[in-house]
């Protein structure tokens, strides 16, 4: 017997994932899958990578009532890229059970998707804007719903759809099975999960390792004006292949692509406001190492799996532990060895104490290289750069160009100056911006509340 089919999936269902390739139930399939077919609610806490998509996707399939032209099952996605993953892995489970799998989500004109379900669809995969529209258009028919799955719900609730998720919860029937999936489980979650669910079964998936050990992690205390001076420093000493670097909202991911592009580190941005073909084109430029850094929200960095990351940078420290985790594992894949970078303020120190709790791990702390120090690596990369030339002894244009000048009076040694001065003349446009000191002492209690008080 398979081992999906001894979860009590029907055939057609098995027989999808075994042509897929899937031999054994991951931890969070096995647990959930026979609680969704028997009918209980569920809380699903596990990362993305865990399987936690078939884990869902497969008992709504299960479901089905076969020819009934209304919509069965619905899931809420916090982007459109997650809502076009999960509705095409349920296409391919359904492969042999011909179920209609519709994705919705914003960006897109109506007309298509309302044609997609006038002609009758069994599932729908959306973002909870765009479905919200369609329910308030009374386009969206909820009233046969038999399944309602919530994915990634910290990610719809940091992205503010909080209201939007309840407004469609109590547009759905009372009387349905829900299961609500999230990485973390800060509290709004937790009493959403409260209030529309039903005596819910609860299934945590921990990682074996919280962190990889092959991964170096470093923090760099720096006050929050002096950041992308420090960031550059870093840049600029740091062998990287290729570098992430995580901001906290997508105009930061902007900002900051822009910044280092003008100071010579060229950067693209990876977040929500792009299109679903200039996610693709950028993605596809970083993989092919036609750019070395990119820059991206947590959101936008959903199910990126890039062998060749080098170094991750923690721009703005995350708020929640386990998404600090969930960055720094994009680095040190494939049996390499990754670097992790933070840049924290004195004010985040509480912040990275519970980071570290959490990992397990203690971040290195570091200093940030000098101004001097950044020279003295600049004169070393150019004389290395120079002495490829002299070794390889070519140059006769250049030879003769220096023997006119000779025969002109000028001295060798001004000659070579000259010529080392202006093939130097790029590094001024990257100058070293000096970095203020940083105090990492506690003020006393009394004195933090003053001030606060003062700020108001």
């Amino acid at each position: 017997m398979h081992p999906f089919a001894s979860l009590g999936l029907n055939p057609r269902l098995v027989q999808a994932v075994s042509d897929l390739g899937y031999e054994t139930p991951t931890p969070i399939q096995s647990a959930v899958i026979p609680l969704m077919l028997a009918g209980r609610d569920v809380i699903g806490q596990a990362q993305t990578g865990t399987g936690k998509t078939a884990a869902f996707a497969l008992p709504m399939l299960h479901a089905l009532q076969p020819e009934e032209h209304y919509i069965q099952g619905l899931v809420l996605a916090p982007t459109r890229e997650l809502a076009l993953q999960v509705a095409r892995a349920a296409g391919l489970y359904a492969r042999h059970s011909g179920a209609h799998i519709l994705a919705v989500y914003g960006g897109q004109p109506y007309g298509p998707q309302i044609r997609h379900l006038r002609q009758g669809v069994d599932i729908i995969v959306g973002t909870p804007g765009r479905l919200l529209d369609l329910i308030r258009k009374n386009l969206l028919d909820l009233s046969h719903l038999h399944t309602l799955v919530l994915d990634e719900a910290d990610e719809m609730l940091s992205m503010g759809f909080i209201e939007d998720i309840e407004a469609i919860l109590s547009a759905a029937p009372a009387r349905r099975q829900t299961a609500l999936f999230s990485a973390t489980m800060p509290m709004p979650i937790r009493r959403l999960a409260d209030r529309y669910l039903n005596e819910p079964h609860t299934v945590a998936i921990e990682h074996k390792q919280r962190t990889v050990e092959a991964i170096e992690q470093r923090v760099y205390f720096v006050n929050g004006r002096d950041k992308l001076p420090a960031l550059l420093r870093l840049l600029e000493m740091e062998e990287t292949e290729s570098a992430l670097i995580f901001a906290r909202t997508r105009a930061d991911t902007g900002a900051l692509a822009n910044a280092l592009t003008s100071r010579g580190f060229p950067a693209e941005a990876l977040n929500g406001d792009l299109s679903q073909d200039a996610r693709e084109h950028v993605l596809r430029r970083f993989k092919q190492r036609k750019i070395a850094v990119l820059v991206a929200t947590d959101v936008a960095a959903r199910g990126l799996d890039i062998e060749h990351i080098s170094h991750v940078f923690n721009y703005d420290l995350p708020d929640n532990p386990e998404v600090y985790v969930h960055r720094v594992g994009r680095t040190g894949r494939a049996g390499k060895t990754g670097i992790a970078i933070t840049l924290a303020t004195p004010q985040e120190q509480g912040k990275l104490r519970r980071i570290e709790n959490y990992a397990r791990q203690r971040m290195t702390r570091a200093v940030l290289p000098t101004a001097e120090e950044i020279h003295a690596s600049r004169d070393a990369r150019f004389r290395e750069r120079l002495m490829v030339w002299l070794r390889r002894g070519r140059g006769m244009q250049e030879r003769a160009m220096v023997e006119r000048l000779m025969a002109e009076g000028h001295d060798p040694l001004d000659v070579a100056v000259a010529a080392l001065k202006m093939a130097r003349s790029g590094e001024k446009a990257l100058p070293v911006t000096p970095i203020a000191e940083v105090s990492l002492e506690r003020r006393p209690r009394h004195t933090r509340a003053t001030a606060r008080r003062g700020e108001r």
